[in-house]
């Protein structure tokens, strides 16, 4: 199983930007969907979390500005990010909860390669 996260950049302030996500392989089931962020010096952040029931969870911080969503026919989370802030810049790593080949009996959570997200003016 493989996970390939895309759509980082550069952003002004109050600007937007869409990553994603998406898992290949020989997938059986996805359960939870989610981004984390990290910044050099900082602890890795919880950002946004989609169960497979569409049940969304917020990190504090980005309530009402970020959306997380998923398309399970395409295997892939979306982390949608408006009024991004200098604080927001960080890399995300996006993850998935993923019953495959090689695990067919129990999830285990796979993470995809990092995208970084530069918010600057």
């Amino acid at each position: 199983v493989q996970l390939q996260a895309s759509g980082g950049g550069l952003v002004q302030p109050g600007g937007s930007l869409r990553v994603s996500c998406a898992a290949s392989g020989s997938i059986f089931s996805i359960s939870d969907m989610g981004w984390y962020r990290e910044v050099p010096g900082k602890e890795r952040e919880f950002v946004a979390e989609v169960s497979r029931d569409g049940i969304k969870h917020y990190a504090h911080i980005v309530t009402g500005r970020f959306t997380v969503s998923r398309d399970n026919a395409k295997n892939t989370v979306y982390l949608q990010m408006n009024s991004l802030n200098f604080e927001d810049t960080a890399v995300y790593f996006c993850y998935q909860d993923i019953r495959s080949a090689s695990s067919p009996d129990h999830y285990v959570r796979n993470f995809g390669q990092g995208t970084l997200v530069t918010v600057s003016s």
